[in-house]
C-alpha cells in the first residue's frame, strides 16, 4: 500500500476530489496548510502599508491506495491539479506498512 501526499492550490481541491472519486478513489483527507517553494513570498498591502507575506495557503491531500492503483491515482491527481503555472504543487509517495479500520478491525488492503 502507498500513501499519496499532495500539496495543491486551494482552488483545485474540489476538482481534484471529484476527479479522484470518479476514478474510484472516494476517500481522502484534506487540510489547509501554509508553505512556500519556488513562488517564495509576496508583498500585500494592508491599510496602505506593505506587508511581506512569506507563506502561501495551500491544501494538503492524503490518500492511501493499493500498490496496483498507484499509477492511476497519481495520473488523476496530477491532471486534475495542474494549471500550468508556478505553484501547482508537489506530490510524493510513501510506503505504508499497515492499515487498520477502527470500526471493523479490518487490516491490510481490505481496510482501504
Amino acid at each position: 500500500m502507498k500513501l499519496i501526499t499532495a500539496v495543491i492550490k486551494p482552488t483545485k481541491l474540489e476538482t481534484v476530489a471529484n476527479a479522484l472519486e470518479a476514478a474510484g478513489f472516494p476517500g481522502l483527507t484534506a487540510a489547509e496548510v501554509q508553505g512556500r517553494g519556488t513562488q517564495a513570498g509576496r508583498t500585500e498591502y494592508y491599510r496602505g502599508q506593505a506587508v511581506n507575506v512569506k507563506f502561501r495557503t495551500k491544501i494538503r491531500i492524503e490518500l492511501v491506495v493499493a500498490d496496483e492503483q498507484l499509477d492511476q491515482a497519481l495520473a488523476v491527481l496530477a491532471e486534475s491539479a495542474r494549471t500550468g503555472s508556478i505553484g501547482d504543487g508537489k506530490v510524493w509517495v510513501t510506503d505504508v506498512s499497515h492499515v487498520l479500520r477502527v470500526r471493523t478491525g479490518e487490516t491490510g488492503p481490505e481496510a482501504l
